[in-house]
C-alpha cells in the first residue's frame, strides 16, 4: 500500500476523543509498520501524529528534528550534494553541525538508548547479539549514516585520528551496520594499526549479513598483509574475497603482490586458505549466530504468513549459505526474483540468480 493510502487509511481511523489516545492508536499502528519495516507506513504515522499534536509538542519536536528550520534529511542530504559535487571542505561544517545536533539532542540516557536500526533484520540481530538492558528508542533517521559520513569527510579533508570517535559514536547508533565500521577499517588501514584493524574485522565480521561485506572483511585484511609484507596471507585473504563476491579492484591488488614477490601467484588451496584464517583468530564464513538469527526471523514470517518479510530474510540466509532447500522456497514464492549483483545492478529479467554474489571461479 503506497504512503497516500496508509495516510488516509489512518487518518480514517482518528476519532473525536483526545490527542493521547488517537495519539496511543498511532503509536501502536507504528510498531506494527516498524515490524514489517514498512517504510511509507512509518512515515505517515509520523506525518499524522505531528498534524494532529498540540502546537506546542509540535514545534518541540520541530525544534529536535530541524536545523535552521531544515529538516535533519534534508539536512544530510545537502552534505551528501556537496560531497558528490567533491566538495568535502565545504560539507564538513554542515557535517560537524548535524553531528553535534544528534549527538546532543539523541544522546544516551540512563535507562534509555536511540537506535538507528533500519528493518526488522538488524533490530533481531542487534537485540540477540548485545542483549540490551534499556529501553531502545528508534531514532527518526538513520543517524548511523549520517554521523558516518562524518567520519568520511574528516578523513577525506586529513583529519583521520579526529575521525576515530566519530565513527565509534556512529556504530553506538546502530551497532549492526558495517558501514561505520568499514569507514573506521580506512582509518586504521592509513595509520597502520595492524592489531586495531584485525579487532574491527572480527567485531564487522560478527555482524556482516552479506557476502559482499564478508568480502571486503577479508580485501582489507589482504591490504593489511601486504603492507607488512606477508605476501602469502594477502593472497590467501584476497582470494578468499573474491570466492564471494567479484571485485574488479582485487586483481589490481593480486598483481601488486605478485611485484612484490618477485613471482607469479599462486592461488591458494581451501585448506591453505583456512590455515591463514586461524593464524589471525579468523573463521571463514559468515557468523553462525547471524545465520540463526535470519533462519529464526524467516521462520517467524512463514508462521504468521508475512511472505514478504519470510523472503527478505531467506533471501539472507540462501546468500551467506547458498543452501539450495532455501533457494527453492525462495523460488517457489517469488519465481521470476530479480536481485541485484554486487555493484547494484540488476539481474537480467527472466533469469532468476539468488547468488548474486558468489564467485564460483575464484581463479578468473
Amino acid at each position: 500500500m503506497a504512503y497516500n493510502d496508509i495516510l488516509n487509511e489512518l487518518r480514517s481511523k482518528l476519532t473525536d476523543s483526545s490527542y493521547e489516545e488517537n495519539s496511543a492508536m498511532l503509536r501502536k499502528e507504528g510498531e506494527k509498520f516498524a515490524k514489517e519495516g514498512n517504510a511509507d507506513g512509518l512515515k505517515a504515522v509520523s506525518d499524522l501524529i505531528s498534524e494532529i499534536m498540540p502546537e506546542e509538542q509540535r514545534e518541540e519536536i520541530k525544534r529536535l528534528t530541524h536545523i535552521d528550520g531544515i529538516r535533519l534529511d534534508e539536512f544530510y542530504n545537502r552534505i551528501v550534494k556537496l560531497i558528490n559535487e567533491k566538495k568535502a571542505v565545504e560539507a564538513k561544517p554542515l557535517a560537524e553541525k548535524l553531528y553535534y545536533k544528534i549527538t546532543e539532542e539523541f544522546r544516551e540516557g540512563e535507562k534509555a538508548k536511540f537506535v538507528s536500526l533500519r528493518n526488522p533484520f538488524e533490530d533481531n540481530l542487534y537485540q540477540y547479539l548485545f542483549k540490551p538492558e534499556k529501553t531502545l528508542t528508534r531514532a527518526p533517521f538513520d543517524f548511523a549514516a549520517y554521523i558516518t559520513t562524518y567520519g568520511y569527510i574528516m578523513i577525506e579533508t586529513g583529519s583521520p585520528l579526529d575521525a576515530i570517535p566519530i565513527l565509534e559514536k556512529a556504530a553506538e547508533y546502530n551497532p549492526v551496520d558495517v558501514g561505520p565500521k568499514f569507514e573506521l577499517a580506512e582509518v586504521y588501514k592509513l595509520i597502520k594499526n595492524k592489531n586495531k584493524l584485525i579487532e574491527l574485522t572480527k567485531e564487522t565480521i560478527r555482524v556482516a549479513s552479506s557476502p559482499v561485506a564478508l568480502a571486503r572483511c577479508y580485501a582489507n585484511m589482504g591490504y593489511m598483509c601486504t603492507d607488512i609484507r606477508e605476501l602469502d596471507d594477502a593472497v590467501a585473504f584476497y582470494t578468499a574475497s573474491v570466492m564471494l563476491a567479484p571485485n574488479p579492484a582485487i586483481p589490481y591488488e593480486m598483481r601488486g603482490v605478485a611485484q612484490l614477490k618477485g613471482t607469479p601467484i599462486v592461488q591458494p588451496t581451501f585448506e591453505q586458505i583456512k590455515k591463514v584464517f586461524e593464524k589471525y583468530g579468523l573463521e571463514f564464513g559468515p557468523d553462525k549466530d547471524v545465520i540463526s538469527v535470519a533462519a529464526q526471523l524467516s521462520s517467524d514470517y512463514m508462521m504468521k504468513n508475512d511472505i514478504d518479510n519470510a523472503l527478505k530474510s531467506l533471501k539472507i540466509l540462501y546468500n551467506l549459505t547458498r543452501d539450495e532447500q532455501i533457494k527453492d522456497i525462495i523460488l517457489k514464492y517469488e519465481p521470476s526474483a530479480e536481485l541485484t549483483r554486487p555493484d547494484g545492478t540488476p539481474l537480467e529479467k527472466g533469469k532468476p540468480n539468488i547468488t548474486r554474489t558468489v564467485n564460483n571461479n575464484p581463479e578468473n
